[in-house]
């Protein structure tokens, strides 16, 4: 299939390695003291590792070059040496019967991994879903967050302030690789989150797709203001 994807220029390549730890994918490996791109199908075309090289080795390139494969990278990651098998994403289960007294009430996320820079762009548990994008603080300053808002979605968080990060290319993906069925903005009423939800605004607009979608702020001192 024609995509985007990533080129690597071994003159300029100077093998620090950043790319590679970059890529959340492990698509960039390092071979004889030089970048390299391991697979095609591991390449989400997303570029994390573009910013991070300080040589300007790596661009994007549109050709020929394999669908990506979200499964086979799920499968790289667990599998490597030095990977994180923590940011292997998943489906999790959740039991509706009352919580432990000191388990502090029960969680609504329903997958790992929540943050958007971790996220694949293609799951299961995107399909049909109800999907929430939220800032990081929001959990903090509203005590119900789990049960009004978490409930029943899946959930992204992220802080475009603190990533210093554009997060509608990656939103983008997610909504045009998926059937998303609603989407939720959660956001505080401080003006970094605006951030957050222009790339909300700019990934609906570019998907061109019709999703249902609302915002909704809060308040530092935990209120909901509109």
């Amino acid at each position: 299939m024609l995509r985007k994807i990533i080129r690597i220029d071994e003159e300029k390549c100077n093998g620090c390695g950043a790319c590679a730890q970059a890529c959340h994918e492990g698509a960039i490996g390092m071979i004889d003291g030089k970048a390299r791109l391991l697979r095609e199908d591991y390449c989400d075309g997303l570029g994390d590792c573009l910013p991070a090289c300080p040589t300007g080795a790596i661009t994007f390139e549109e050709r020929e070059a394999a669908a990506y494969d979200h499964e086979a990278v799920q499968v790289h990651l667990a599998q490597r040496q030095g990977g994180c098998p923590g940011a292997t994403s998943r489906p999790l289960q959740r039991q509706e019967e009352p919580a432990a007294p000191r388990s502090g009430g029960v969680s609504r996320l329903g997958q790992w991994p929540c943050q958007i820079k971790l996220a694949p762009v293609k799951a299961p548990y995107f399909q049909d879903a109800k999907l929430l994008i939220a800032a990081d603080c929001t959990a903090y300053a509203y005590a119900n967050f789990h049960e009004e808002f978490m409930r029943g979605k899946i959930t992204l968080v992220g802080c475009p302030k603190l990533d210093s990060v554009d997060y509608s290319e990656k939103l983008t993906a997610i909504l045009q690789e998926n059937e998303i069925r609603s989407l939720t903005v959660v956001r505080m009423e401080v003006p970094c989150c605006g951030g957050l939800e222009m790339a909300v605004r700019k990934a609906l607009q570019q998907s061109g797709k019709m999703i249902p979608w609302q915002v909704v702020t809060l308040s530092v001192d935990g209120r909901i203001l509109d």
